[in-house]
């Protein structure tokens, strides 16, 4: 059963809150007496999570980037993570098979005895830790990324994504990346980018690294060298 629900607001341009919010109105008796949380920041969302039992399950809605924001308090606190896959990303939702179904499929699944161990990603910056569950860019992808953020909010989904490779795309740069793997240098010099993943797709679906899987205990990496804004753009459909 669910014992708690995150919301990030403004996940889907605003339709995660919204589709949650018909949901319950439909749904009441999976709500009921369970606390509901529209997280406006990070640190609330924490707080909210440190306030529950250990161990409980919580329903998370939104995408790839509201799961990796939750993932450290998550962990702390060994709660169980099911998602509602309402952002616009929706990788991890990809490789759980999530996708496909309608709200009210994932909630049943939510609600289920059926619990699964998947990998995460960790890692350092500036003295901090963070955690991931779908990707890791660097370069081109985590500009595409950044302004995915700025997108117009009338653009949903693939269409944020495409926005945003395409204007990152107009001011193309290469940078000077090394990439290594259980202490072998797999590239060091220029690169469009290098993108660790534990999910067979990133960037809203894009298929890259088609063996990755997230419970095989490995992360996938993939490095792009330099190319021209032609040969990037002739490179994103095999993205």
């Amino acid at each position: 059963m669910i014992h708690a629900v995150i919301i990030n607001p403004r996940a889907g341009g605003g339709r995660a809150l919204k589709r949650m919010l018909t949901l319950k109105r439909e749904c009441p008796e999976a709500f009921d007496s369970i606390p509901w949380l529209e997280a406006e920041t990070v640190s609330e969302a924490a707080l909210f999570l440190h306030q529950l039992p250990s161990a409980s399950r919580v329903l998370v809605a939104g995408g790839d980037g509201t799961v990796n924001r939750l993932l450290a308090s998550v962990i702390s606190n060994s709660h169980q993570l099911a998602l509602m896959p309402l952002g616009s990303g929706n990788d991890l939702a990809r490789s759980l098979g999530l996708n496909r179904l309608s709200a009210r499929q994932c909630l049943d699944i939510a609600r289920g005895q059926s619990v699964r161990c998947i990998d995460t990603g960790q890692v350092w910056l500036n003295q901090s830790q963070h955690y991931f569950v779908s990707s890791l860019c660097a370069g081109f992808d985590a500009a595409i990324c950044q302004r995915v953020q700025l997108a117009p909010k009338r653009l949903k989904g693939f269409g944020r994504y495409l926005y945003a490779t395409l204007t990152a795309l107009a001011r193309l740069e290469a940078w000077d990346i090394k990439v290594s793997a259980a202490d072998l240098v797999v590239h060091e010099g220029m690169a469009l980018f290098a993108s660790t993943l534990n999910t067979p797709s990133f960037g809203a679906g894009m298929p890259a690294a088609p063996h990755a899987r997230i419970d095989d205990g490995a992360l996938d990496v993939i490095a792009a060298g330099s190319f021209s804004r032609l040969g990037a753009l002739a490179m994103l459909p095999a993205c």
